[in-house]
C-alpha cells in the first residue's frame, strides 16, 4: 500500500466581515483534517461532512491502493484570515473543537456588539444632525439597501446602518477591547469543548504567523559599502508561532494568541490601534494572568524589548502591507520531518477574488476620476492591500522549475553513474545480504571514485559544500543563540569562514579530487548534515520510481524500504531543531565569539553524524534482501552513488536549503474557483461584500448565508485537492467525483439546516441546486 502525506500549507487573505465565510472555509478544513486523523488512528469519525471524508479516503485506499494522510502544518493569515487562521491553528495544536465558535461568529460579529459603548447612540435623539446622512445611506430609492437586501432583512440593515453612522465619527467606531473580549471568550469557549487527540502526528511542527504593521516603524540595519552602515525604517512585523509536536503540545498561551489576533485584525478606520496596554487591561479586568508576557514581548519585539519600551509600540492591520503572506509560509517550509511520500500545496483562501467596484463614469461614459477623499482612501488602504502575489508564485515555479532540472540532469547521468559504481564495487555488489559494515566501506570507496573523476571541478563542488555547511552551522549557532538581528548572523559567518581559512581550507590544493586535505574530510564527516538529508531524500526519490515505474512490484519489500527510509532521514531532521540541543550546547553557542571551537565541538559531539551514517547503513542492509534482484541493485546503487549525483546537482538544489525537496503546487479557494452549485463567484453567492465588506456585520442572515457558504467553498475544493493527489490512471471518474460533491452538500446542508434559522429559503434554494 502506498502512503502519502498530503501537506497543505494555508494562506489567508484579509476580507472584513468576509472573516465569517473564511470560517466556514476554515471549519470545512478542520473537518477533513479530523476525518483524516480518525482514519489513521482506525477512530470512530463524527458524523455529518466528516463521515462522508472518511469515507472517501477510505475508497481511495481499497480502490486506488494509496493510503492518504492529510495534514495541516502551516498557517499564515493578514487581518481577518490571520485571526481565522489563529483559532484553526490551536485547534490543530489542542485537539479542542472549532464548533463553539461558528455561534459566536454569528451571535457576536455584530456591529451592534462591536460598537464601543462610548461610540453607541444612546436613544433616538443622539446625533440628530446625523440623521439626514443615515436615512440618505439606508433608504434612498434605488441605494445599496434596497438593491442588494432582501426584503425581510431591509429593516435590521437600516437601523444598525444609522446608529453605526450616528456612532462617533472621526474616531474608530468599534471598541478594542470589546474586540479583544470576544476573542478571549472565543479561546475559553474552545477550552470548555470536547477535546480530542491533536491533529498533528507526534513531532510534526505546527507553525502560525499573522502579519502586523508597526505604525511608528522600526530602524533596520543594512550594511553598504559606503558608507559601511545604515538604516532603514521597516513596518511590516510577523507574530509567528511554533508547535514542534512534543509531549503536551501547545502553541502559544490564548493571551498570547489573542494579541496576535486582535493585532492582525485592526482593520484601520474600523478598530482602534492595538497595543500591550490593552490586552494588559482587558486581562486585568478578566482576573487572568499571562504568565509567558516577557518572554513573548521579547521574543517578537526583540528591539524594542532591549530598549525596555514594547508598551510602546502601536500595531495596525496586517493587510495594510501584507494582505497575501505567502513569505511567512514559505519560510515555514524549513526543517519539516518527512515520514513518507509528502505531497506539499500551498492553498490560498482568497474571499474576494476578483470583487472590485466598476469605476464611475460620467453621462457620456468617459470614466470619471477619483475624487479626494476617494484618492486618499485607495492610496492607503486599498492599494496596499490589492496588492499582486505574481512574485510569490514565482519564487515557488522557480523553486519547482530547479527540481525538475536536478531530476534531468539525474537522468542523464545516471547510466554513467551506475557503471562507475558498479566497477568500483565489483561483482561484490550483486551480493544477497550485503552487510551493514560492507555497505559502509563500499560507500567510502564510492564517494572517493566520485572525488577522483570530478577532477579539477572537484574544488569548485567542495567550496560549494564548505559554504553550504557554514551557511547552516552559522544559522544553527543563531538559533541556538537567540540571535535575529541579520548583522549579527552575517558576524557569525564571516568568523566561521575566517575560522576554517586559520585551518588552511582555502589553500589551492586543500581540495583536489581523490586528495583532500584529511582536516577537509574529516570536517565534512562531523559537520556535513545537508550531504546527507539530501542523499536519503533522493533514495526516497528513487524509491518512488521503482514503485512507479513497475507497477509497485514486491509491494511489502517496497513499503519496508520506504519505512527504513523515513525512519533514517527523522533524526537528520531533527537535528535542525532547536529542541534537539541541550542548553550546555546553546550556552556555547551564546560564547561563540569568544570560543568558537568549543561551539562547532558541542554540536558535533550533539549530532554524532558518522553513528547515524552507520545506523542507516543498518538500515539499508536490513530492507535489501526484502526487495528482488533488480530493485535492490537500484536502490543500492543510487544509495553508493549519490557522491556522483551531489556534484552535479548540489549548485541547483542548494538554494533549497533545508526545504521539503519536492515541487509545489499552488491551488486557490474562493468564490470564482467553486462553481458546482452556482456560477457566479462572491457576486452570486456572498452578503458580506456589500457595504464595502462590512456588510456581514449589519445583519445575522448575512453571516449565516456567508458561513454556509464558506462550508460549501471549502468542501467542493477540497474534493478537488483530494483528487488531484492520485495519478491520472487511478484517479475517479468525472461522475463520481460529482457524486462525491453532492453527497458532501447535503450533508453539510443537513447540519446546519437547524442552526441556520434566518436563512431558511435560502437553504431550500441551495438543496434543491445540488440536485
Amino acid at each position: 500500500m502506498r502512503e502519502k502525506e498530503l501537506r497543505l500549507a494555508l494562506v489567508c487573505y484579509g476580507g472584513v466581515s468576509l472573516a465569517v465565510y473564511m470560517h466556514g472555509i476554515t471549519k470545512e478544513l478542520w473537518r477533513l483534517v479530523r476525518a483524516s486523523r480518525a482514519f489513521h488512528d482506525g477512530a470512530a469519525s463524527e458524523l455529518g461532512s466528516e463521515a462522508i471524508y472518511r469515507n472517501i479516503l477510505e475508497r481511495i485506499q481499497a480502490e486506488k491502493g494509496m493510503r492518504l494522510r492529510v495534514l495541516i502544518d502551516i498557517i499564515a493569515g493578514a487581518s481577518a484570515g490571520g485571526m481565522n487562521g489563529v483559532f484553526l491553528g490551536h485547534a490543530i495544536s489542542t485537539g479542542q473543537s472549532l464548533e463553539p465558535l461558528t455561534d459566536l461568529w454569528l451571535d457576536k460579529a455584530d456591529v451592534e456588539i462591536l460598537l464601543d459603548p462610548d461610540a453607541r447612540p444612546l436613544s433616538r435623539f443622539s446625533k440628530i444632525w446625523a440623521v439626514p446622512f443615515a436615512w440618505m445611506l439606508a433608504r434612498r430609492r434605488g441605494g445599496a439597501v434596497e438593491r442588494t437586501v432582501a426584503p425581510e432583512t431591509r429593516a435590521e440593515v437600516r437601523r444598525k446602518l444609522s446608529g453605526f453612522v450616528r456612532a462617533r465619527w472621526f474616531n474608530p467606531p468599534f471598541g478594542g477591547p470589546t474586540f479583544s473580549h470576544l476573542i478571549l471568550d472565543a479561546f475559553d469557549a474552545m477550552a470548555k469543548s470536547e477535546a480530542g487527540p491533536p491533529l498533528l502526528p507526534p513531532r510534526q511542527p505546527l507553525d502560525v504567523s499573522v502579519t502586523v504593521t508597526d505604525f511608528h516603524g522600526h530602524n533596520q540595519r543594512l550594511r553598504l559599502h559606503s558608507p559601511e552602515k545604515a538604516e532603514e525604517r521597516e513596518h511590516r512585523l510577523t507574530i509567528g508561532f511554533t508547535d514542534r509536536g512534543f509531549d503536551g503540545r501547545k502553541l502559544a498561551d490564548p493571551a498570547e494568541l489573542t494579541f496576535a489576533a486582535r493585532a492582525t485584525a485592526s482593520f484601520p478606520g474600523a478598530f482602534p490601534p492595538f497595543n500591550v496596554a490593552e490586552l494588559d487591561s482587558v486581562l486585568k479586568a478578566r482576573k487572568r494572568d499571562w504568565p509567558g508576557r516577557e518572554a513573548f514581548l521579547h521574543r517578537i519585539f526583540p528591539r524594542a524589548a532591549v530598549s525596555g519600551s514594547p508598551e510602546d509600540l502601536v500595531l495596525i492591520d496586517g493587510s495594510v502591507l501584507a494582505n497575501a503572506p505567502f513569505r511567512p509560509a514559505i519560510e515555514a517550509l524549513r526543517n519539516r520531518p518527512a515520514r513518507r511520500e509528502v505531497d506539499r500545496r500551498f492553498l490560498y483562501l482568497d474571499p474576494t477574488a476578483n470583487v472590485q467596484a466598476p469605476p464611475e463614469r460620467h453621462s457620456d461614459g468617459i470614466v470619471r476620476l477619483p475624487g479626494f477623499f476617494s484618492t486618499i482612501f485607495g492610496a492607503i488602504s486599498t492599494i496596499p492591500r490589492e496588492q499582486p502575489i505574481r512574485e510569490n508564485l514565482e519564487l515557488i515555479e522557480q523553486r519547482s522549475v530547479r527540481i525538475a532540472q536536478t531530476r534531468r540532469i539525474i537522468e542523464a547521468i545516471r547510466p554513467e553513474v551506475d557503471a562507475a559504481v558498479g566497477a568500483a564495487m565489483g561483482r561484490q555488489i550483486l551480493l544477497y545480504r550485503p552487510s551493514a559494515e560492507r555497505i559502509g566501506l563500499w560507500r567510502q570507496r564510492a564517494h572517493a571514485q566520485a572525488a577522483r573523476q570530478a577532477g579539477f571541478t572537484y574544488a569548485g563542488y567542495g567550496q560549494l559544500k564548505l559554504t553550504t555547511i557554514v551557511e547552516e552551522l552559522a544559522a544553527m549557532i543563531a538559533l541556538l543563540a537567540g540571535i535575529e538581528e541579520s548583522s549579527e548572523q552575517l558576524g557569525i559567518r564571516r568568523k566561521l569562514s575566517a575560522l576554517l581559512a586559520d585551518r588552511g581550507f582555502e589553500e589551492p590544493d586543500a581540495l583536489r579530487g581523490g586528495d583532500t586535505s584529511d582536516a577537509i574530510v574529516e570536517f565534512f564527516r562531523r559537520h556535513d548534515l545537508g550531504f546527507r538529508i539530501r542523499r536519503l531524500r533522493f533514495l526516497a526519490d528513487r524509491l518512488t520510481e521503482i514503485e512507479s515505474a513497475h507497477g509497485g512490484r514486491d509491494h511489502p519489500g517496497v513499503q519496508a524500504a520506504r519505512d527504513a527510509i523515513y525512519a533514517s532521514l527523522a533524526p537528520y531532521l531533527a537535528l535542525q531543531m532547536r529542541d534537539h540541543y541541550e542548553p550546555p550546547v546553546a550556552a556555547a553557542a551564546r560564547r561563540f565569539a569568544e570560543d568558537p571551537e568549543t561551539a562547532l565541538s558541542s554540536i558535533a559531539s550533539i549530532r554524532d553524524l558518522e553513528k547515524l551514517d552507520v545506523e542507516t547503513d543498518r538500515a539499508i542492509a536490513a530492507v535489501l534482501p526484502r526487495l528482488d534482484r533488480r530493485d535492490r541493485r537500484t536502490l543500492l546503487l543510487a544509495y553508493l552513488g549519490f557522491g556522483f549525483y551531489d556534484l552535479a546537482t548540489l549548485s541547483l538544489i542548494r538554494a533549497q536549503g533545508a526545504q521539503e525537496f519536492h515541487s509545489i503546487q499552488v491551488d486557490r479557494i474562493s468564490p470564482d474557483d467553486a462553481g458546482s452549485i452556482r456560477q457566479g463567484g462572491a457576486t452570486a453567492t456572498l452578503k458580506g461584500i456589500e457595504l464595502n465588506l462590512f456588510g456581514a456585520f449589519f445583519c445575522r442572515a448575512y453571516r449565516e448565508n456567508d458561513y454556509l457558504w464558506g462550508r460549501l467553498h471549502g468542501a467542493e475544493r477540497m474534493i478537488d485537492v483530494l483528487m488531484s493527489t492520485l495519478p491520472e490512471e487511478r484517479g475517479f471518474t468525472a461522475e463520481e467525483i460529482r457524486h462525491l460533491k453532492r453527497s458532501l452538500f447535503h450533508a453539510i446542508v443537513d447540519e446546519e439546516r437547524g442552526r441556520l434559522s434566518s436563512i431558511g429559503p435560502q437553504i431550500d434554494e441551495i438543496e434543491r441546486e445540488i440536485g
